[in-house]
């Protein structure tokens, strides 16, 4: 397997601390836009909003955390199958990112269009998704620092 050198491998890491760092700031911006929305604010500011943050910034930068994860962890010693911490990482991301493609951003773009005739229910969707995706995205974070667990199987090299 390729390994990169060091000063790739830095670089690889910054670009995915960037990525997850913007995929949290994006949630926590869709939990203030539907804390706004449950509290009263205008809901045809509100969720056109929400759908646009979703749509550009959300989804796409899900798929780049997987994307440069995925790179990450098969570029460097650290391995996609050969920790612990990095295969429960990636099902977190795999799964959270599913999400947000298939159900949370048509949603968000179903209630930008609806706006102002969105359901209570529909409005606290709006606050449980980010809320759960920002504690999963905390314990990803939790889990690289960290590094627990071991190995899944020995295995040459690191």
């Amino acid at each position: 397997m390729t390994r990169l050198p060091p000063r790739a491998r830095k670089a690889l890491l910054t670009l995915h601390l960037v990525t997850a760092l913007g995929w949290l700031g994006a949630d926590l911006v869709l939990l203030t836009l539907g804390v706004a929305g449950l509290r009263g604010a205008d809901p045809a500011a509100v969720y056109p909003a929400a759908a646009l943050v979703g749509t550009w910034l959300f989804a796409p930068l899900s798929v780049a955390v997987w994307l440069v994860g995925v790179a990450s962890s098969l570029l460097t010693p650290w391995g996609l199958l050969r920790y612990r911490w990095v295969l429960v990482k990636l099902l977190l991301t795999t799964v959270m990112t599913g999400l947000v493609l298939f159900l949370l951003t048509p949603k968000l773009r179903l209630l930008g269009e609806l706006a102002g005739a969105a359901s209570a229910h529909d409005m606290v969707d709006l606050v449980v998704a980010p809320s759960v995706s920002s504690a999963l995205l905390v314990v990803a974070t939790v889990l690289s620092t960290y590094k627990p667990w071991g190995r899944l199987r020995r295995s040459g090299g690191r």
